[in-house]
């Protein structure tokens, strides 16, 4: 009986096991740095990793293009998610923000899964506006349903996400084909008003961001100022991966002046893990993790430029893309280049949802490279 969620033929050497390879290396790699970070959460990475596997494989037999036939329901299923956790007594509030969903087992935080749901989504939308994509009612459209979940993220409060998912959709829909004079024209109004903005919010009494959120990027431009306070954990961050010269002081070390044993900086195995890396592994350690996942964003691109749909192109433009940023975000911020914010260094950070989410997205680009060619 032929199943239609998996397309035939598939072909073992369209298989992208060089993929499937870098993942799991950067994954391993996380799951020590993790375990020397703060050992009791190793466990549990180990079986994130194991699920995120499992769920890997399982997507990639699935056709992505049947898939996509789903993209309404996958869109308010997303947006349903994001809602729900703002709901009190359903979502958790963890310093502040309620970003999680207490499963009992695990926390669940829909955001992290929203982001893979909406490549599909955006892949099939841009599919469908191939020849219209520049048209106003169509950007506008587009815009407007991206709105939607970005409000959400927003009111959680996470900013990083926002941001990062923003910075995906406007990534999409390049791809897809955006016309360079749109583009254009949005560059010469938005990055004026960014100027406008950022010299806003460092004013007093302003009510664009919430006081935190003001207080780390007044942190971030005067450091010395606030060394004691908001700067503290990238100053220490720094510190740490400095310290580590060329090839670091080596796992599960026991110094006391270590980041992570003086506990110079809070949640080390997740948003400052690049700091652990740096401390532990040194200049070599960096570069190795910095160049998996440049490789992973790379072979993500590749496969997708092989692709004759463009709605494989856009899924695995989009997972490349998330992974990219991502990467870009939470390494700038340990490396002070960014205010604090956070996200998560992909593979290599603590947390289920996001481990698992982004197997997902991998699973779908393994598919997308098993069909080199698109099957009647």
């Amino acid at each position: 009986m032929k199943l239609p969620f998996i397309k035939k033929p598939y072909h073992l050497k369209d298989y992208k096991f060089s993929l499937v390879i870098l993942v799991l290396a950067l994954s391993c790699l996380g799951v020590l740095v993790i375990g020397s970070a703060n050992r009791p959460y190793q466990s549990r990475q180990i079986l994130g990793l194991v699920l995120g596997i499992i769920v890997m494989v399982v997507v990639s037999l699935i056709d992505y293009i049947w898939i996509m036939n789903f993209y309404w329901i996958l869109y308010f299923l997303s947006v349903f998610m994001l809602a729900i956790v703002l709901v009190p007594g359903i979502g958790e509030v963890v310093n502040g923000a309620r970003r999680w969903i207490n499963l009992g087992f695990t926390n669940f935080q829909p955001s992290e899964m929203a982001k893979i749901l909406l490549i599909i989504f955006f892949a099939k939308f841009i599919m469908q506006h191939e020849e219209d994509l520049s048209d106003k009612k169509t950007i506008l459209k587009a815009v407007v349903l991206i709105a939607i979940p970005l409000a959400l993220i927003y009111k959680e409060p996470n900013l990083s996400t926002t941001i990062a998912t923003t910075a995906l959709f406007c990534v999409l829909m390049y791809a897809g084909g955006l016309s360079y004079k749109f583009i254009g024209t949005v560059l010469l109004i938005v990055i004026p008003l960014a100027i406008v903005a950022l010299s806003i919010v460092v004013q007093p009494d302003q009510k664009l961001l919430d006081d935190y959120q003001q207080k780390r990027i007044l942190a971030w431009l005067e450091p010395e100022k606030y060394a004691s306070d908001d700067a503290y954990q990238q100053n220490n961050s720094v510190m740490a991966i400095g310290s580590g010269q060329l090839t670091g002081k080596g796992l599960n070390n026991n110094t006391t002046t270590s980041v992570k044993n003086g506990n110079f900086i809070l949640e080390p195995q997740t948003d400052f893990i690049f700091a652990i890396v740096g401390e532990e592994l040194g200049f070599v350690g960096c570069c190795i993790v910095i160049a998996l996942l440049l490789l992973i964003v790379i072979q993500c691109i590749l496969i997708g430029i092989r692709s004759q749909t463009m709605g494989g192109r856009i899924i695995c433009c989009g997972v490349g893309s998330l992974i990219g940023i991502q990467t870009f975000i939470n390494i700038a911020v340990a490396t002070q280049l960014f205010p604090t914010t956070g996200i998560p260094l992909p593979f290599v950070s603590y947390g289920l949802t996001s481990l698992i989410s982004l197997y997902i997205g991998i699973g779908l680009v393994l598919n997308v490279g098993l069909q080199p060619k698109k099957y009647q």
